[in-house]
C-alpha cells in the first residue's frame, strides 16, 4: 500500500489518501483526525505508528507504507 498527504487550500482540510499496489485509492480521511474502521485495511494495532508517519511525511510526496 502506499501513503500520500494531500495539502488543502483555504478552508478545506488536509487529506491522507491510502492506495492499493494498483493505486486504487482505498481510504480517504483528514490528517487531523484518526482514520476509521482502519482494521479493515491491516493496520489495526499501528494507529500511533501510522500517526507519527502521517505527522512527518511531506505534501504531495507518494510514499511505500510499511509499519
Amino acid at each position: 500500500m502506499y501513503i500520500i498527504k494531500v495539502k488543502g487550500k483555504a478552508k478545506i482540510p488536509d487529506y491522507i489518501q491510502i492506495r492499493d499496489e494498483n493505486f486504487v485509492l482505498v481510504a480517504y480521511f483528514r490528517a487531523d483526525r484518526p482514520m476509521k474502521n482502519i482494521e479493515k485495511f491491516g493496520l489495526e494495532g499501528k494507529e500511533e505508528a501510522l500517526e507519527a508517519l502521517i505527522k512527518e511525511i511531506p505534501f504531495g510526496k507518494l510514499q511505500k507504507l510499511s509499519l
